[in-house]
């Protein structure tokens, strides 16, 4: 009985410990990043749909393919510190088969639908005009530059060749090809919003040519939160004080 209790007591202090809570922190970007993309996607090709039609299959396909972008994105950017579930049945497979602690997949689950939660506050749900302007485009901006930017952290993290050496051509391929997807996904789920700019010299340069200034705030404001954002919680996240390896349940996660 002694026994027993005394497990229990030490699956609670590692469901809340640094690693663990950095783990939770990492569910909710992941998740957060690819139910944005699965919806924002659904939304844009309802937009560019014609009132009175249904669907055609190339708006399916387009929904489907940013789901992959995003997915793969989300997987990438949590699998050293999480192991990048991002979706509760995960959590649940692995707690049944002993590689997640229950303690720790209920606190998993709980980041999980508080990133799906907050993902849907931040993408319309209703149909908005196209031309939109404004708080709200910079907000979308900035959570599209705050996926942007933190998968270019993680994908660029010099810690992953170890001790500063150059990362092999693999890996330097894999990060690009992660960064090209969370693009695609990002255009894909909040192109028909604001042009899924991301990148204020991407919006400054046709201003100049075309010598319309208009919203050019939104195209600066909202990337450089976003940006700021990222790359505190890649920081927080993937850069905690303390050196080696911890486990997670019976799930590694790298803290470095």
């Amino acid at each position: 009985m002694a026994s027993s209790s005394n497990n229990l007591v030490a699956h609670l202090r590692r469901s809340v410990s640094p690693a663990s809570l950095r783990a939770y922190c990492a569910e909710f970007i992941s998740t957060f990043l690819f139910v944005f993309t699965a919806v924002g996607s659904a939304i844009s090709a309802r937009m560019a749909t014609p009132k009175g039609t249904a669907p055609d299959a190339a708006s399916l396909v387009a929904t489907a393919v940013a789901q992959a972008f995003g997915l793969f994105a989300a997987v990438l950017i949590a699998a050293d510190v999480s192991g990048g579930h991002s979706n509760p049945a995960v959590t649940f497979a692995l707690a049944l088969g002993g590689h997640v602690a229950a303690a720790s997949a209920v606190f998993y689950w709980a980041s999980q639908m508080l990133g799906a939660s907050f993902a849907c506050l931040a993408v319309p749900t209703t149909r908005i005009d196209v031309q939109m302007t404004g708080f709200g485009a910079a907000i979308i901006e900035g959570v599209l530059t705050f996926m942007l930017v933190y998968t270019v952290h993680v994908a660029g993290d010099l810690r992953a060749g170890g001790s500063g050496k150059r990362r092999g051509f693999a890996a330097t391929a894999l990060g690009a090809l992660a960064v090209g997807l969370v693009t695609g996904a990002c255009v894909l789920s909040a192109g028909s919003l604001t042009g899924a700019s991301m990148n204020p010299a991407r919006s400054f340069g046709p201003a100049v040519v075309s010598g319309d200034y208009k919203n050019q705030t939104v195209y600066w404001a909202g990337p450089m939160i976003g940006a700021a954002v990222a790359a505190l919680a890649h920081q927080v996240l993937a850069c905690p004080p303390a050196a080696g390896l911890s486990r997670h349940g019976n799930v590694e996660t790298v803290v470095v």
